[in-house]
């Protein structure tokens, strides 16, 4: 992604007083596209603050630096950036046997952090089985975590369930079944996620129902729902229907006066690919008229930076706030021996999500990096 153009800073001092220069500029992108990067400064001669004049100051633009991949064979990612300064990370294990977190201060900590197994299958019956996509919410000051399983008798049989932790840290906390999410249509359903809106809280997921499509609903607790669900999407683009009809893994995010709910689709080889709804947030969110669909994928397969199939995001914050990130997995490779679901190699990764004008974001592509074009940052400082 190239920079095209650098806003200049301008920074008025008095004489004998010590320089502060930002820590971040704003640059223009490709597109359009406005975003504030960190910048390292050029070294400034004290004497040049010693009496009335004017100077300029120029830095290098920096751009995101994030281990790539973030977490390895955790496919399914979610990272949570909480109010204690941490980020937690949870995602599907390739065994399909237990629940893990780790968490850490900054986000490329995560990639060493130490992992802890909360929760393991059971051996008969429900969660017995293809215990998929977890993710960490906290809700109403208790940890909560949101899973797919099958029973140990079928793997296939897969509904969605929950966990419970009242203590501080859900690592070291205890957790509570709090057993199946009850969906009035019993079939295959998977993802489920959260988000609150104007002080309700709702749920959606992906269910079979011709296809994986996905389905919204009002909760009453952060472990049922109230009311009849309502199908927000189902695969109809070519792009959605590859290998399988597929709308899964929704992840929410809330700008600009609007919802966006990212989603996964196709099988999950190197086809998998990722789309977007959008709604007002003035609108219904249970309405299907509120919201419109992306046309294209916002997200696919890159050879050129050898990410395959990347796809069942989530969204969190950078470490001062000033980005949203994308975070995500996939592959290193396109071919793959058998079932795609049992290849361990869907990594853990994490980009910067870029926001056009209209304030829509835009994903780019999977790893992309941060151009200079030749652009350097510059601080124009007038000693007064």
């Amino acid at each position: 992604m190239k920079i095209t153009a650098v806003e200049e800073c301008a920074i008025v001092v008095a004489a004998g007083d010590s320089l502060r220069l930002p820590q971040h500029i704003v640059a223009e992108l490709e597109g359009g596209m406005r975003e504030k990067f960190p910048v390292e400064w050029q070294p400034v001669e004290p004497a040049l603050l010693e009496k009335p004049g004017s100077f300029t100051v120029t830095g290098t633009i920096q751009e995101d630096r994030y281990p790539n991949p973030l977490v390895p064979n955790r496919a399914d990612p979610y990272v949570y950036k909480h109010t204690d300064g941490y980020y937690y990370f949870t995602g599907s294990v390739p065994e399909y046997d237990r629940l893990v977190l780790r968490r850490s201060r900054t986000i490329a900590g995560l990639t060493d952090a130490e992992e802890t197994v909360i929760w393991t299958k059971h051996q008969t019956g429900e969660m017995g089985n293809h215990i998929w996509a977890p993710e960490l919410h906290y809700i109403q000051e208790k940890w909560y975590i949101y899973f797919a399983a099958g029973t140990a008798e079928d793997k296939w049989a897969i509904r969605p369930y929950v966990l419970e932790c009242s203590d501080d840290n859900p690592l070291t906390g205890v957790w509570a079944e709090k057993g199946m999410i009850k969906l009035p249509l019993d079939s295959f359903s998977l993802d489920a996620t959260t988000f609150e809106h104007q002080g309700l809280r709702y749920l959606v997921w992906a269910q079979a129902d011709d296809g994986s499509c996905l389905f919204i609903a009002r909760m009453d607790t952060p472990w049922s729902i109230a009311g009849e669900p309502v199908k927000l999407t189902s695969p109809e683009y070519d792009w959605e229907i590859q290998r399988f009809r597929v709308n899964e893994g929704p992840a929410v995010l809330q700008r600009n006066g609007r919802i966006f709910l990212a989603y996964s689709a196709s099988g999950t080889d190197d086809r998998y690919c990722m789309g977007l709804l959008t709604a007002s947030d003035s609108s219904d969110p249970l309405d299907p008229a509120s919201w419109s669909k992306s046309k294209e994928p916002v997200l696919v397969s890159d050879p050129a930076a050898s990410e395959y199939g990347p796809g069942h995001n989530s969204f969190t914050v950078s470490e001062d706030g000033t980005a949203d990130l994308l975070v995500y997995h996939s592959r290193p490779y396109k071919e793959i021996n058998g079932d795609p679901l049992y290849d361990p190699n869907r990594h853990a990764r994490v980009q910067r999500l870029l926001w056009r004008e209209d304030g829509t974001p835009y994903f780019g592509s999977p790893g992309w990096k941060l151009d200079s074009n030749g652009f350097a940052a510059t601080a124009k400082v007038t000693v007064l």
